[in-house]
C-alpha cells in the first residue's frame, strides 16, 4: 500500500469514528474565576496568606511604655483566590454515569507559597438512579454545599462553620427528598495539631479514618421555593504519639504508647429560599474541631504511668451557631452573616500538653462573634462586592481545671473589604 494512502488512512479513521458518534464519550469543560480582593484591618489578626484567610484579631500586646503593638492597622491587595475547574464527563460504567472534577487556587500551600498552584478538589463521581458514590478530595461532610455562608470574604464563615476539604469516599443514597450520606474519611491541607505540629499522621496512626453521617432533606419546585434541614454525626479518632520519652543522663528510654483522642460531633442545618429572599442557619457542637478551621481540639487528661511518661487525652467542646441572610436579586444581592462561637472546656480535668485552637499560653480564648454585612453587583461576567466584618474575641490570660477561660476581655477588629471577579 502507498505510505502516503496509508498515513491518510490513519489519519482520517479517528477522525471518522468520533463523526459516527453523536454523543462524546469523553470531554472537559474549563470553569472558573479570576479574584482580586483589598481589604484593610483595624488591627493586626490571626490570618493565613498574608492576611487573606481571615479568623479573629490578635490579643492586646503592650510594649514597655503601655502601647498595644497589635492595634496597628494593616492593608493588602491579593489574587490568590483566582481559580480553575475542570468538569470531566466519560462513558458510563457499571451501569452508572460517570463524572470526574479538578479544582485548583493559587492559594498556595504554606506562607512560603503564597501565589503557588494548590489543589482544592480531585474527586470522581458513580451516579446510578439513586446511589452515589464519590471517591477523592472534595468538601468535608460537615460543610453543606447546599447551605453554607454566602460572605465575600474567602473564610466563608470560619471560624463558625467548618471549613475543610478532606480525600474521602462518600456513599449517598436518594429516597426521593430524602438523602443519607456516609463518608469515610482522612486528611490532607487541612489536619489536627498534635506534637509534631498541625499534621495528618495523628490519623494516619490511628488507622481508622473520620467517619460521618449526614441525613438531609431537601424540596424545590418551580416557584423559586426550596427548603432543606440536616443533621450530620461526626466522630474523629486521633493517635497522637507513637512512642513516650524519657531523657535519662545515660540514655533516652522510649515506650509505646497507643492512647487515642476521640472526638463526637453532631449539626443540624436548615435553608428556606424564596423567589427574594434567602435565609440559612446552623449549629454546631463539635469535639477535636482543629482540622476544621475552628476553636478546639484536645489536652492531656491524666498521667497513666508518670515512669514511661505515658498520658491519655481528652478532647474540647466547642458550640458554633451562625446565620445568614440574603436577596436574590439578578443583579444586585443584599446579605448579612452573624456568627458566634464558644470554647466550653472539657469535661474532664486537663493539663499540659493541650493542641487546640485558642489556647496559647497566657493567650486563650473563650468565645468569637462576628456580623459582616455585605452587597453584591454582578453584571455580565463581573462581579463587584463589599463587606464589612466586625469580629469581637473574648480574650483570657488563664484558664481552670477543665480548659474554661477565666476573665474574658473583648478584643475587636474591624475589616473592610472590597472584591472584583471575573467568571469564564
Amino acid at each position: 500500500m502507498n505510505k502516503n494512502l496509508l498515513l491518510a488512512i490513519v489519519v482520517a479513521l479517528p477522525m471518522f469514528l468520533v463523526a459516527q458518534d453523536e454523543k462524546p464519550k469523553f470531554g472537559i469543560t474549563f470553569h472558573g474565576f479570576v479574584k482580586t480582593d483589598i481589604f484593610y484591618d483595624s488591627r493586626q489578626s490571626v490570618a493565613v496568606r498574608e492576611g487573606h484567610f481571615y479568623l479573629y484579631p490578635k490579643q492586646d500586646l503592650l510594649d514597655a511604655d503601655g502601647n498595644d503593638i497589635n492595634a496597628n492597622p494593616s492593608f493588602n491587595i491579593l489574587s490568590v483566590q483566582t481559580r480553575l475547574k475542570g468538569v470531566i464527563s466519560g462513558p458510563d460504567v457499571l451501569g452508572a454515569k460517570t463524572s470526574a472534577v479538578i479544582e485548583g487556587a493559587f492559594f498556595g500551600h504554606t506562607e512560603m507559597d503564597v501565589n503557588g498552584f494548590r489543589l482544592r478538589h480531585a474527586f470522581a463521581k458513580l451516579n446510578w438512579t439513586s446511589t452515589e458514590l464519590l471517591v477523592g478530595q472534595y468538601w468535608h461532610p460537615m460543610f453543606v454545599t447546599e447551605c453554607f455562608p454566602g460572605t465575600v470574604s474567602f473564610n466563608t464563615g470560619a471560624p463558625f462553620q467548618p471549613f475543610t476539604r478532606n480525600p474521602q469516599v462518600r456513599l449517598t443514597k436518594y429516597f426521593g427528598n430524602f438523602s443519607a450520606a456516609l463518608s469515610a474519611l482522612s486528611q490532607r491541607d487541612f489536619a489536627d495539631g498534635g506534637p509534631q505540629g498541625a499534621s495528618s499522621v495523628y490519623l494516619r496512626n490511628n488507622v481508622i479514618p473520620e467517619l460521618n453521617l449526614i441525613l438531609k432533606y431537601h424540596n424545590k419546585n418551580e416557584n423559586g421555593n426550596e427548603f432543606l434541614f440536616g443533621i450530620a454525626g461526626n466522630y474523629k479518632s486521633l493517635r497522637p504519639r507513637l512512642e513516650s520519652m524519657i531523657n535519662l543522663p545515660e540514655a533516652t528510654l522510649r515506650y509505646e504508647t497507643d492512647e487515642k483522642a476521640q472526638g463526637f460531633s453532631g449539626m443540624a442545618f436548615m435553608k428556606v429560599k424564596i423567589p427574594a429572599l434567602t435565609f440559612k442557619v446552623e449549629g454546631i457542637y463539635g469535639q477535636c474541631t482543629y482540622g476544621w478551621t475552628m476553636l478546639g481540639g484536645y489536652a492531656a487528661h491524666s498521667m497513666l504511668d508518670e515512669s514511661k511518661n505515658i498520658y491519655d487525652y481528652s478532647p474540647l467542646d466547642v458550640v458554633s451557631l451562625w446565620t445568614d441572610i440574603h436577596t436574590n436579586g439578578k443583579n444586585w444581592q443584599f446579605g448579612i452573616f452573624g456568627g458566634y462561637t464558644k470554647n466550653n472546656g472539657s469535661a474532664d480535668d486537663i493539663m499540659t500538653p493541650i493542641y487546640a485552637r485558642g489556647y496559647s499560653t497566657g493567650s486563650y480564648i473563650d468565645y468569637v462573634y462576628r456580623i459582616s454585612p455585605r452587597v453584591i453587583y454582578n453584571v455580565g461576567k463581573m462581579r463587584f462586592a463589599a463587606e464589612l466584618e466586625n469580629t469581637t474575641v473574648g480574650y483570657g490570660k488563664n484558664i481552670d481545671s477543665k480548659g474554661l477561660v477565666i476573665d474574658p476581655e473583648d478584643v475587636s477588629n474591624f475589616r473592610v473589604l472590597f472584591a472584583v471577579y471575573y467568571f469564564f
